[in-house]
């Protein structure tokens, strides 16, 4: 028995040895594999958390068999080009980033160096993947693309606002916006719902003023599409949707967590998580040609009930079944 048990142990280091060898098994000899985080600001963090807690599931341990170099460009587009350069000087294996400015910028300073998006829009719109099922180039990840799920939006709003038969629709009019509002446009005929197109072309610049028409047309309730750009502008159309006492629904729950009434759309921790696979497929050998975009799988329902009191909405109690997350 004492030699069954001395072989099992040694048979032990020796798997628990083989394990830590094929996880840097890419890397050169002395050197750990490196991983770029690379963002405009810091509000991915908690999602970026995520991405570490992966990595330890998966064995990594930071700073004893693999290193992650952090860049954060402060809201600052201008050092962008900067920080992705230095990102490829200190010849990391793979970088994690998203959002167009910092893919752009990436795809300018490296054609070689592999990128995982854990949420990208619709990828070969934005320019970013020509073919997702084989990506030719040095991008894939996972995409929050799901157009379809625009009118199960409407529909959500309309099952928890019954009264409602006017909807504004805040968007920027962006080709990768046209699936959605058409799906959009589909679920409005079957619900009887009457919809305002709300454009914001040029951004925030012009928001105020998209704002104060959906006022004048005395839409009953408002939608967002994804867009990037709006949700830097969270804030703001929280605070409008409050003053106004209108019922809204968004695509990302950052809305319903900065008072937004209600959120339904891709489970971004999860998307996330999937992205620390990607990166350990990658630094275990695998070609970013070998590793297809992947759609959305997990989505989530956010309710905000202190909005929905502060608005006068009664949330019907199926809806809030179906909640992921009430925000009390």
């Amino acid at each position: 028995m004492t030699g069954v048990k001395k072989t099992s142990a040694l048979l032990a280091i020796v798997v628990a040895l083989g394990a830590n060898a094929s996880i840097a098994n890419t890397a050169e000899p002395g050197k750990l594999p490196r991983v770029g985080l690379f963002w405009l600001d810091s509000r991915n963090q908690p999602r970026i958390d995520e991405f570490r807690r992966a990595l330890r599931d998966l064995g990594y341990v930071e700073g004893s068999n693999i290193v992650l170099e952090y860049r954060d460009a402060g809201g600052k587009h201008e050092k962008l080009p900067s920080l992705a350069a230095e990102l490829v000087r200190l010849r990391v294996d793979v970088i994690l980033s998203d959002g167009g400015a910092v893919i752009r910028a990436l795809q300018d300073a490296t054609k070689t160096t592999p990128i995982i998006m854990p949420v990208m829009s619709d990828p070969i719109a934005g320019g970013f993947v020509a073919k997702p099922v084989r990506p030719e180039g040095n991008i894939t990840g996972l995409t929050n693309f799901a157009p379809e799920l625009s009118g199960k939006r409407l529909e959500l709003l309309k099952e928890t606002v019954p009264r409602v038969t006017r909807v504004a629709i805040l968007w920027s009019s962006a080709p990768v916006q046209e699936a959605a509002m058409k799906t959009l446009e589909t679920a409005a005929r079957s619900l009887k719902v009457e919809l305002q197109s709300a454009s914001t072309q040029r951004g925030s610049k012009d928001l105020d003023t998209v704002l104060e028409a959906v006022i004048k047309g005395r839409s009953h309730a408002l939608l967002t599409l994804p867009d990037p750009r709006l949700g830097n502008e969270r804030e703001r159309i929280v605070r409008f949707a409050l003053k106004n006492r209108l019922p809204t629904i968004f695509a990302t729950r950052g809305f319903a967590e900065a008072g937004g009434l209600m959120s339904y759309g891709p489970d971004f921790s999860y998307n996330f998580r999937r992205a620390a696979t990607y990166v350990d497929k990658i630094l275990k050998g695998t070609k970013v040609q070998d590793l297809p975009v992947e759609n959305p799988m997990k989505f989530e329902l956010i309710i905000n009930l202190k909005t929905a009191t502060a608005i006068g909405v009664n949330i019907p109690p199926k809806v809030l079944m179906w909640a992921d997350k009430v925000i009390k």
